[in-house]
């Protein structure tokens, strides 16, 4: 009888414990949409009113400055888009890719919860507030290689049109952290391991570019 019982209590504890886990899976999307919008609000509340509309304009921002750019490719005439980045490391007398130039990078994409869904490094992240100098978290020459993408928000080159916007900014040797609302990158829908409604945040470093285009 005692036997029983012990069978029983671990078969309970067994239910219960994938039960538990079940749960923790459900949920760990849960009110999705609402988190990304407070992250973005967040973000958007610590950048302020510090738009940068102009190349003289970038070069004049600071290392761990945020800023705003706008993404004029999904703005409307109901709405602006903004992305909104921080210069990690700068280089003003880098080479600056154009619209269908193609660009070599380091990148490390992740979502609001620090999950990572994408990239050739472990970079930073979106739950990584501070980051100070000498970074912890680098590109190593020895393993990581880097992805080449041709600036264009059309097939087949298709980016978002969050990449296709800060990339033009960005010069050579230059790395920045950028946060891309869901607007300037999967939409309502997602795609793949990314959910509608995302903030993506990217740790990018341009590398080389192997093709200008003007």
């Amino acid at each position: 009888m005692k036997q029983i019982f012990y069978i029983l209590a671990l078969l309970a504890l067994s239910i219960s414990t994938i039960s538990c886990e079940e749960k923790e899976e459900a949920t760990k999307y849960d009110d999705w949409k609402e988190r990304n919008q407070s992250f973005c609000d967040s973000i958007a509340e610590l950048a302020g009113e510090n738009y940068v509309a102009t190349l003289e304009q970038i070069k004049n921002v600071k290392e761990g400055e945020l800023f705003i750019l706008q993404d004029v490719i999904s703005s409307t005439n109901k709405a602006d888009a903004y992305i909104y980045c921080k210069k990690l490391v700068a280089n003003p007398e880098g080479e600056r890719p154009f619209w269908l130039s193609t660009v070599n990078v380091y990148y490390c994409g992740t979502l609001i919860n620090g999950e990572k869904f994408g990239g050739n490094f472990n970079g930073y992240t979106a739950l990584d507030k501070e980051i100070s100098t000498p970074f912890e978290k680098y590109p190593s020459k020895d393993f990581d290689v880097t992805t080449q993408f041709t600036i264009s928000s059309d097939e087949p080159y298709y980016l978002t049109t969050g990449w296709c916007t800060f990339l033009q900014y960005m010069h050579t040797g230059e790395r920045w952290l950028i946060h891309v609302p869901w607007k300037s990158a999967y939409g309502a829908e997602g795609k793949d391991n990314v959910l509608g409604y995302s903030v993506l945040t990217f740790d990018v470093t341009l590398e080389s570019i192997a093709v200008l285009r003007r």
